[in-house]
C-alpha cells in the first residue's frame, strides 16, 4: 500500500525513451540563421554556437509507437575548431538518415544509389522521414537525455516493421492441374444460353462401351494408370 507521507516508493517521473528503441521519426531542421555558401551551407539551415562550432539544429518527432508525438532535440555536426570528427560523424548521420528515408542499401554503390544520396541544400534534408535507434547522452547540466545517432538503412531487419512497410507475401505455389486417372483432363461443361442467361447443359448419358472379353488367368484387371 502506498503512503502519501513515504514517497521513495514512487515511479520515477523519467522522461526519456529507453536507450536503443527503434521509431520511425520525421526530422525537422530548426533554421539557425548561419550560411556559408563556400561550404554549401545556404537557406539559413546551420547555426553557430559559442564556440565556433556549426551544427544543424534537429528535431525529430515519433510517428508512431508508444513513443508517438514525443520529441527528440539533438545536434547534427558540421564543423569544430577542434578538428574534424564531429563533422565526420555529422556527414555519417545524414548518410544513414538518406539511406533510411529513401530506401537504399548502405552497401548500394550503384551510380543511383550515389546520385540518391547527394542533396542540393539541407532543405533536402527537412521533413524527411526515417527508422532512428534511440540513444540516450546527457545534457549541458549532466541530466540524461535522448539523442539520434543512427539511421537505419532498409537491409536491416527491423526496418520494413518499423517503417510500417509490412513484411513480404511468401509465393504461392502454382496449383498443379487436374487430370483424370486416364491422363486427359476433364471436358468443360457446355453452356447453353436460357432467356439471356448461361445455364449447365444436362450431362449426356455416356455412350455404351463394347464388350470387353473375359481377363485372362492371372491378371488382375488392374488400370494401367495405377501402375
Amino acid at each position: 500500500m502506498s503512503l502519501w507521507n513515504d514517497f521513495n516508493d514512487a515511479q520515477s517521473n523519467t522522461n526519456v525513451i529507453p536507450k536503443g528503441t527503434l521509431a520511425k521519426v520525421r526530422l525537422t531542421i530548426r533554421p539557425g540563421g548561419f550560411d556559408d555558401p563556400a561550404q554549401g551551407w545556404t537557406g539559413g539551415y546551420a547555426k553557430r554556437g559559442n564556440t565556433g562550432a556549426v551544427y544543424l539544429d534537429a528535431e525529430y518527432t515519433v510517428l508512431e509507437g508508444p513513443y508517438a508525438k514525443r520529441k527528440i532535440w539533438s545536434m547534427i555536426g558540421l564543423y569544430s575548431p577542434n578538428g574534424p570528427n564531429w563533422a565526420n560523424m555529422g556527414r555519417s548521420l545524414i548518410r544513414g538518415i538518406l539511406n533510411s528515408a529513401r530506401g537504399i542499401s548502405d552497401k548500394d554503390n550503384s551510380p543511383e544509389a550515389q546520385a540518391r544520396r547527394r542533396i542540393n541544400g539541407f532543405a533536402d534534408l527537412d521533413g524527411l522521414e526515417f527508422v532512428a535507434r534511440i540513444d540516450v547522452g546527457t545534457d549541458s547540466n549532466g541530466e540524461e537525455k535522448n539523442e539520434i545517432r543512427t539511421a537505419l538503412a532498409p537491409n536491416h531487419r527491423d526496418y520494413a516493421t518499423v517503417m510500417g512497410l509490412g513484411t513480404p507475401a511468401m509465393p504461392v505455389a502454382p496449383t498443379a492441374p487436374y487430370h483424370t486417372p486416364s491422363g486427359t483432363p476433364p471436358k468443360a461443361t457446355p453452356m447453353v444460353q436460357s432467356h439471356g442467361v448461361a445455364a449447365p447443359q444436362a450431362p449426356q448419358p455416356p455412350a455404351q462401351a463394347p464388350a470387353q472379353p473375359p481377363a485372362s488367368p492371372g491378371f488382375a484387371g488392374r488400370p494401367s494408370w495405377a501402375e
